[in-house]
């Protein structure tokens, strides 16, 4: 019997292609990094000490007042952290939500139909633009989203209600292809 139990990424292996000719991608992103900064911070500085700490590929979304996860693709690094937390020292504090959180992408051309089934959040590129994020409630599940680009959004949720929301976006993606939408 093993001692320590084992990382499995939670949607490993998940992937959905589907509804109206590919017009949505269902993708489990890697599980890297996902930081929980709070504090009174400007996004320039926070970008800034990220840099310095070695976070320069990592992305900045607002998670509340004061309050920002900082999400990446690429594995926690101690030291990364370590010298994050210190060169934010008085200014903010930050938590690793690496292994409590997962993000799942959903793109293509029906990606905002999908979402708007499940969200009451207005997603129209002209209120909702690259790079904005809101908390909010995809059905009963409490999830993130982000705008990553023009037909792309990334939704963050806690890991163990991960299976869920993918279930629920691929019923909602089935009901929406039965409705022809």
């Amino acid at each position: 019997m093993r001692d320590l139990p084992q990382h499995r990424p939670v949607l490993a292996g998940m992937a959905y292609n589907g509804f109206s000719e590919a017009g949505v991608r269902l993708e489990a992103l890697p599980e890297g990094h996902l930081l929980h900064v709070l504090g009174a911070i400007e996004p320039s500085v926070l970008a800034a000490e990220l840099v310095k700490a070695g976070f320069a590929k990592s992305s900045i979304r607002k998670a509340g007042f004061r309050q920002w996860f900082v999400a990446g693709d690429e594995p926690l690094v101690p030291t990364s952290l370590d010298a994050l937390v210190a060169g934010l020292a008085g200014k903010a504090f930050v938590m690793d939500q690496s292994h409590g959180r997962v993000r799942i992408g959903v793109s293509g051309r029906s990606s905002r139909a999908l979402l708007s089934r499940g969200t009451a959040v207005d997603l129209d590129p002209s209120v909702f633009p690259e790079g904005h994020s809101v908390m909010t409630m995809v059905g009963h599940l409490s999830v993130q989203i982000v705008r990553t680009g023009d037909d792309s959004f990334e939704l963050t949720v806690l890991r163990s209600f991960a299976e869920s929301l993918w279930d629920d976006l691929t019923h909602m993606a089935a009901s929406a292809e039965k409705d022809g939408v």
